[in-house]
């Protein structure tokens, strides 16, 4: 990742000669910014992608960290394909919509867990052999065919016949092929031929070896439940922990060279993209927005001037009650899936994930930001994660083997 970012270590590298180039290499969070990153550690991760418009986000932060999995596995770099996952997960979604009768959530959002739900069914394809780009854009814009979908669905649900025809499954997979293209049968990939699931299985990812994890106080601590958020469709199971133990399983793995799947809200007003930074100011009083950029469905991209993006401030500490509250009040929802990458310290000692977005490189970092231990604390969802980066300790406090 670092390659692509401006650092200032090489003179000084050259200069100390015997200190490490971790221990030297350090970055700011944007052109001019006053915060100086060193570097804790570093994972290396494939190029980073852009969704475009649409709500595809979980599917680009999952694949990414599980490209970065396979790179730790010695399986070298791939390029996987969101929108195989993503139009998989479609199809499934229509089908758990109608038979709840419509009263479920049916869109293009989704979470961590489909990409082992989906990959176990149907497999996984490369890049190259589906790109889900079948309707005249070079860029991935899913505003007409989201509205096509959900307008089928729902006049299915209404069952004019008085009974389901034995066709509406078609019909779905008919506006995803027009939209998406047609799913490969076989494929030749680096000289040797694969259907989707022979891929899947050459890899050698192990799908029961992820786990994801939560902190609430709404469900005990150190059991796996259903997380209540609404795009959670395939009622993906989250372990429970107390917040200083989610930081302490998600920066273990980090440190070991395990990447981290983020789910997050950021519609902080710590959120800048642009900025590079996801803090929580304990006087967000001086963050002015300007405008809004809803090109990822929500405003995090908007423009936003303050002093604490310039350099760094002090932040509120951060408390399960705050969590449990924010997530109750709807002012924590899943926004966004991200990929953690790394990890750093700034100036003052404060700790930031290294994070992978899906919004192209479109700011000063090459499309990553970082995010503070505070945002972290505050704002997560749930992560995913595999499960030997999790501290031994953890793992039998959970039960997992």
């Amino acid at each position: 990742m670092f390659k692509k970012l401006k650092t200032f270590a090489l003179a000084f590298f050259v200069m100390a000669g015997t200190l490490n180039a971790q221990e030297t290499a350090k970055m700011t969070n944007k052109k001019d910014g006053g915060y100086y990153f060193t570097v804790v550690k570093d994972i290396e991760a494939t190029e980073v992608q852009s969704q475009g418009r649409t709500g595809t986000c979980w599917s680009f932060s999952t694949l990414s960290f599980f490209e970065s999995e396979l790179i730790r596995m010695g399986k070298g770099k791939h390029n996987l394909s969101e929108m195989f996952i993503a139009r998989k997960a479609y199809e499934e979604k229509a089908i758990n919509y109608v038979r709840m009768h419509g009263n479920f959530n049916f869109g293009p959002g989704g979470a961590f867990y489909d990409i082992p739900y989906v990959a176990k069914r149907y497999g996984i394809v490369p890049e190259e052999f589906y790109k889900g780009l079948e309707y005249g854009e070079t860029v991935h814009n899913h505003a007409e065919m989201d509205a096509i979908l959900r307008a089928v669905v729902e006049q299915i649900v209404k069952n004019p016949q008085g009974k389901l025809t034995t066709s509406w499954k078609k019909a779905i997979a008919g506006i995803l092929d027009a939209y998406l293209g047609t799913v490969p049968a076989e494929f030749t990939y680096q000289g040797k031929k694969y259907t989707p699931m022979s891929f899947a299985k050459e890899l050698g990812l192990d799908m029961d070896d992820y786990v994801l994890i939560t902190s609430f106080t709404h469900q005990p601590y150190y059991q796996p439940f259903v997380l209540e958020v609404p795009d959670n469709w395939a009622f993906g199971l989250n372990y429970n922990v107390p917040l200083e133990e989610l930081m302490e399983i998600t920066e273990h793995a980090v440190t070991k060279g395990y990447g981290v799947a983020w789910a997050s809200d950021v519609s902080e007003k710590g959120f800048s993209f642009r900025d590079g930074l996801a803090i929580v100011p304990e006087d967000e009083s001086t963050i002015q927005v300007k405008g809004r950029d809803n090109s990822q469905f929500n405003d995090a991209g908007a423009s936003k001037t303050s002093s604490a993006f310039d350099a760094p401030v002090k932040e509120k500490t951060i408390t399960s009650e705050m969590r449990q509250v924010a997530y109750d009040n709807y002012q924590t929802q899943d926004d966004h899936g991200m990929h953690f990458t790394g990890l750093v310290k700034d100036q003052v000692g404060t700790k930031y994930f290294i994070v992978k977005n899906s919004w192209g490189k479109a700011n000063d970092c090459d499309g990553y930001f970082y995010a503070s231990e505070a945002y972290f604390k505050y704002k997560t969802t749930n992560i995913m994660v595999h499960k030997d980066g999790i501290p031994k300790e953890l793992r039998k406090k959970l039960g997992i083997k």
